[in-house]
């Protein structure tokens, strides 16, 4: 089967789905990777066929504007922030999907939720389409609200609150995608997609699977983890944890920052105030942090999957890989959110017993050593290692590319 799997953003937007990707071709099946340019060298350490999309809004996300946006964000003020911005990307974008697509004439194409397009191109190319996404909020459920919601709701608008979110793509690009539709595929109004359901990467143990999904078209899978064997960590890092007692890791992902000296030593600070070792990330460049310290060590970034056993607990952004990778580590986790799900995932962490709920946006000392002296806690760290035992059992790419085969079955 030849399947083209499409999707943009961040790291996290693009790991889980090249874990996918070498799945589906250990499986014997023909593979095309598409995600932003910047990605190419990732894709190509794995041997996955690689499509290159612009990097655009990458590139957007880490210009000061984005910077800003991200910054002042919860939820989704950042994006509405950057829309102006985004609008003028996305036909290009669009472009490059469809040229990658035609070109590689799949029988499936299995997209992330923000390729808005790949079911149009789908139905172009008589191909099926599967919405294939890292977090819930694409069926509609009275359990929870929609993960890109930051506020509280009161338990009744949980489900519309889905509906609206579905809705807010084509709200803000719908003419623009209606117009694209028409002008590169000469399709017009509505039609059928052929599109099979949703495919969700992450645990049910996590966020369990909803009673009123019924018979949904939907398959939990559990994550997607990018592992590699036979990678090791780097000497400086085996050196710092073999050096005392398990620090906190700290790292906000591919998060961007406006002030990252200051926020990192605001973070050194309450780590030290706590009696802690700690481990920087600057990821995106959220953390920065200058000088040679025996209790803080700062790095680019590294393996989630061989850094976190080792480490006493984890202050990070919340985002779904993040989070699932310190959940699998049995890691109990703090977590500040940015915008978009961060906070979805804070809160679910708090609702698990395996760590606490959102902390504010502007940290002190005193809020990072209270969260981590709380991080401590045994039932916490008891909570999170049992988690971290049920979703190492799991094995969410089997499940995700058994449902994948017996979908294109019928």
């Amino acid at each position: 089967m030849r399947i083209a799997i499409q999707t943009f953003g961040t790291s996290g937007d693009v790991q889980p789905y090249l874990a996918l990707a070498r799945g589906l071709v250990a499986r014997g099946h023909e593979v095309q990777l598409a995600a932003p340019e910047q990605f190419d060298d990732l894709s190509a350490r794995f041997h996955i066929p690689f499509a290159p999309l612009p990097g655009t809004l990458l590139d957007l996300l880490d210009s000061e504007a984005g910077k800003a946006a991200v910054a002042r964000g919860r939820g989704l003020s950042a994006g509405f922030a950057l829309l102006g911005r985004i609008r003028p990307a996305m036909v290009g974008l669009m472009d490059a999907e469809w040229e990658a697509v035609r070109a590689f004439r799949p029988d499936l194409i299995l997209h992330h939720p923000k390729s808005l397009a790949s079911p149009a191109m789908a139905a172009k190319l008589g191909a099926t389409s599967l919405l294939a996404s890292p977090l819930p909020g694409f069926t509609p459920t009275a359990a929870f609200p929609s993960p890109i919601l930051a506020a509280k709701l009161p338990r009744f608008m949980n489900k519309p609150s889905h509906h609206l979110m579905r809705a807010l793509p084509w709200l803000m690009f719908g003419r623009m995608l209606a117009r694209w539709r028409q002008e590169r595929l000469g399709q017009g109004g509505r039609r059928k997609t052929g599109a099979l359901g949703v495919l969700y990467g992450y645990s049910r143990n996590v966020v369990p699977v909803p009673p009123d999904w019924g018979r949904a078209r939907v398959c939990v899978s559990g994550y997607w983890f990018l592992d590699e064997p036979g990678r090791r960590l780097a000497p400086v890092l085996e050196t710092f944890l073999s050096a005392g007692a398990p620090p906190v890791y700290v790292g906000f992902g591919s998060m961007p920052g406006d002030r990252p000296e200051e926020l990192a030593a605001t973070i050194a600070a309450g780590l030290r105030q706590a009696g802690m070792r700690g481990i920087l990330a600057r990821g995106g460049g959220a953390l920065d942090l200058s000088g040679d310290f025996d209790d803080m060590l700062v790095i680019d970034g590294a393996p989630h999957e061989l850094l976190f056993p080792h480490v006493a607990a984890a202050l990070h952004h919340g985002g779904a890989g993040t989070t699932g990778a310190s959940l699998r580590a049995g890691v109990p986790a703090a977590i500040r959110p940015f915008f978009g799900d961060q906070t979805f995932w804070a809160r679910r962490v708090e609702q698990l017993g395996a760590g606490l709920g959102p902390l504010p946006p502007r940290l002190t000392p005193d809020i990072v050593a209270e969260a981590v002296r709380g991080l401590q806690a045994p039932s916490l760290r008891e909570r999170a290692a049992a988690l971290g035992t049920a979703i190492r059992a799991e094995d969410g790419l089997a499940v995700a590319i058994d449902h994948i085969e017996t979908c294109m079955r019928g």
